[in-house]
């Protein structure tokens, strides 16, 4: 097991990083203010499998492959960076509010109620894939996991591979709880949003610009 205090070390060092401004970030933001929490709390289920993968494929020594196959590096980081090029281009593209203002939930009818249930699932399933391709095509989220990791690892305190799956699990939980207070706050930032249409339109071509400098930056990395 590992001791409490290198677990408080390890996570200190995850706070500072996730409360540092990046792809993932920006698109939990735009998502939960464009359509809705619950919308950013699919994207962040989809980041949340995608730091499990790569939690996963460090721990297998992946990240070792992608050092060593330079090409392979920048298959990933390339079509990493055309996502999110695209993603941005969408956010930029699209309406002011996807998320009708209650429209349905005001019909008293559970039909109607059925009806935007279902007709939201899509959307749903549109953002927990955003999430989940925005992080997993982003090699720089691998190499960090199998940087981070391993310090925090003491062959003395225990077996290796139960000090990564909980040094991982640990790293998930704090991502998590990153991705639900940014998704929260952004759909609280949103009401305010909707009597402001400059704000409206700023706010998407900010998170627009965001998202494709990060494409830029990953491309040119």
């Amino acid at each position: 097991m590992i001791s409490a205090h290198l677990l408080a070390v390890y996570i200190a060092a995850l706070l500072v990083v996730y409360a540092v401004p990046g792809p993932d970030m920006a698109l939990i933001l735009q998502t939960s203010i464009g359509r809705g929490v619950r919308s950013g709390f699919a994207a962040a289920c989809g980041l949340g499998v995608a730091r499990a993968t790569h939690v996963t494929l460090s721990a297998c020594g992946a990240a070792a492959l992608l050092r060593n196959a330079p090409w392979l590096y920048d298959v990933v980081r390339y079509g990493g960076a055309v996502y999110l090029a695209w993603v941005g281009i969408q956010i930029f593209r699209s309406p002011v509010f996807a998320l009708p203002e209650g429209g349905a939930a005001r019909d008293g009818t559970g039909g109607v109620q059925q009806q935007a249930s279902e007709a939201g699932m899509p959307q749903l399933r549109a953002s927990f894939v955003k999430g989940l391709l925005t992080n997993l095509l982003n090699p720089k989220a691998l190499l960090f996991c199998s940087v981070l990791l391993p310090q925090f690892v003491r062959p003395e305190a225990g077996p290796v591979a139960l000090q990564m799956m909980e040094l991982g699990s640990v790293l998930l939980a704090v991502g998590f709880c990153f991705d639900l207070a940014y998704a929260v706050g952004a759909a609280r930032i949103a009401q305010w949003m909707r009597a402001h249409p400059l704000a409206q339109t700023l706010q998407r071509w900010t998170f627009s610009a965001a998202l494709i400098g990060f494409a830029v930056r990953l491309s040119l990395d």
